[in-house]
């Protein structure tokens, strides 16, 4: 009886540990790897002349890494507005951008207070 009583109370905490973790993060509908410039090194991760990645919720760019948070669709657009809580040397800030695929070219467009970029999807390798 103790046996069983020792098992239950495994599988119950596992259970609850389980529950207490927050779910896994998919994969979001700006996910992937874009080139800075049209000549980028697309394995080169947040570098000058390399690539920018967009990775489960996280921007990676420059020497810099932004959590994309509270994601607003925008009205009428394919678009999506985040509060990007960023983090670079030794800095923190907050700021909104807004993010929208770029029908054109499957690339990504992104905008910040006073700036628009556009970025072209590195193309997978394997």
């Amino acid at each position: 009886m103790a046996t069983q009583r020792s098992s239950y109370t495994t599988r119950l905490g596992v259970a609850l540990c389980l529950l207490a973790v927050p779910t896994c993060v998919g994969a979001g509908p700006y996910d992937g790897i874009f080139k800075q410039t049209a000549n980028a090194e697309c394995a080169l991760i947040g570098v000058d002349g390399g690539a920018l990645k967009i990775e489960d919720g996280i921007f990676y760019g420059v020497e810099v890494e932004c959590r994309m948070t509270k994601p607003v669709n925008v009205n009428d657009m394919d678009a999506t507005l985040y509060t990007m809580q960023c983090s670079g040397g030794d800095q923190n800030w907050t700021e909104r951008a807004m993010m929208m695929q770029n029908k054109e070219t499957d690339g990504l467009i992104m905008v910040w207070n006073g700036y628009a970029f556009v970025y072209d999807r590195c193309v997978d390798p394997t």
